[in-house]
């Protein structure tokens, strides 16, 4: 089997999420201070940074999601659960449970 081929190309880094205070969070016009910027090229940046940043997390939270649904049907699991079960715990259909518990064990086979 070929080794997949490694990029030299370096990974943008998103901005740091910061998690806002209560009251700001509580406010629905308030959104990581984007409506206290008053330069839109200011605005443009930062609303970008956010979206990269979110997008990045999203994928993160995702790869996670299917190492996890990977490990939870694991067939040596004494108390592993089917696709069906891992479906109705992440609020997925039986068919993309599936999907998902394929990636992770690719993930933690290292393919992707």
């Amino acid at each position: 089997m070929a080794e997949p081929e490694r990029t030299t190309e370096r990974r943008v880094r998103p901005a740091p999420l910061l998690f806002e205070p209560s009251e700001a969070a509580a406010d629905p016009e308030h959104f990581f201070d984007l409506e206290s910027l008053e330069d839109p090229r200011e605005l443009l940046d930062r609303s970008t940074e956010l979206a990269l940043a979110f997008r990045a997390a999203t994928d993160r939270a995702v790869e996670f999601q299917a190492v996890a649904a990977a490990q939870l049907a694991d067939p040596r699991r004494f108390d592993r659960l089917t696709p069906a079960d891992i479906g109705e715990r992440a609020g997925w259909t039986e068919d993309y449970a599936r999907k998902m518990i394929d990636f992770g064990r690719d993930l933690l086979r290292g393919v992707h």
